[in-house]
């Protein structure tokens, strides 16, 4: 890789942006050269085992032996290939921020709220088990002391590329609190997962801001505003245009009705299933303490690698 930088550093005319992006190119594949002598070494040992195995001369114990060793070789030889194949996949750069997570209760009235906390606090003690930092930034309560909205900032390593599968309808079934007849029912809530954006040192200079307020639109009747409850900024030299409404946020991750759900969370059964992998975990209580949240992370993500390495396999 030496070689390669000097020769390119001696060519006439190289702009600095250019070497900047070699040198980065080259970089990743320094990361890639110990697993490619590994799999250099491990084939070497392989061909030595094949030709100790179809030595008629040796005696049949050592042949078996032989045998026995080209199989754990060979079994290594296809976990280092994975490793190989799976630093080869493409990297998404936004896997190492940290990430902003949005809970809102969305069917189900009340009991939505509730189970909107409980989803809130499950991220909160599996971000303390990963010794993440977890800070609250608005939370929003019911008549009940439930959750209409929570956020938080949550960062730490590898925060959003751990989280990121997390965004969608997350759906519950049980018996609420308020139900006096014992009746099942079901209730969502929406999660969003959103990375960090990076921070960009602007000046903003009063004279260049146009600050509009208005009346946010609503869904009519008791929802109709009546004093202004809406901002928009606009930013005279970039043309950037930010508008913030109260309440009732515009930023959705699905409707929170209950049929778009990706996990639902079965109380009477004690089981937890994620409908994108097929995995029930049949220990509600683990999942909600945030113990085991991991087998639908880990899962999410080796899915993520496997549609990731069929996708490079279908092109190549």
């Amino acid at each position: 890789m030496h070689i390669f930088r000097k020769l390119f550093l001696r060519q006439p005319a190289v702009m600095a942006d250019e070497f900047a992006r070699i040198n980065k190119e080259l970089s990743k594949l320094e990361d890639y050269m110990p697993c490619i002598k590994d799999l250099r070494a491990k084939q070497k040992e392989i061909d030595g085992l094949k030709i100790l195995v179809n030595d008629s001369l040796e005696e049949k114990e050592m042949r078996d032996l032989a045998a026995q060793e080209l199989q754990l070789r060979l079994e290594e030889e296809r976990n280092i290939q994975y490793m190989l194949l799976q630093s080869l996949l493409p990297k998404d750069d936004a896997d190492a921020r940290d990430c902003i997570l949005e809970v809102r209760a969305g069917t189900g009235g009340e009991e939505a709220s509730l189970f909107a906390m409980d989803i809130f606090k499950m991220y909160e003690r599996y971000a303390q088990k990963r010794r993440w930092k977890f800070e609250i930034v608005d939370i929003t309560e019911s008549e009940i002391r439930g959750y209409k909205e929570a956020s938080a900032a949550i960062s730490g390593s590898g925060v959003y590329g751990k989280l990121k599968f997390e965004s969608g309808v997350h759906r519950v079934q049980r018996v609420p609190v308020t139900e006096k007849s014992g009746r099942i029912h079901t209730s969502a809530a929406s999660v969003a997962i959103l990375p960090q954006a990076d921070e960009v040192d602007v000046q903003l200079r009063n004279e260049d801001l146009r600050i509009d307020t208005y009346r946010s639109g609503g869904a009519g009747g008791q929802h109709v505003n009546t004093t202004s409850s809406a901002v928009r900024v606009t930013h005279f030299p970039s043309g950037i245009v930010i508008t913030i409404q109260d309440e009732r946020s515009q930023h959705k991750i699905g409707s929170g009705d209950r049929s778009e759900r990706i996990r639902t969370y079965n109380y009477p059964q004690g089981r937890v299933t994620d409908h994108r992998v097929g995995i029930t975990y049949h220990s509600i209580e683990d999942i909600v303490q945030g113990e085991s949240l991991d087998i639908f992370f880990d899962a999410l993500i080796l899915k993520q690698e496997m549609d990731a390495i069929d996708s490079f396999s279908d092109t190549s």
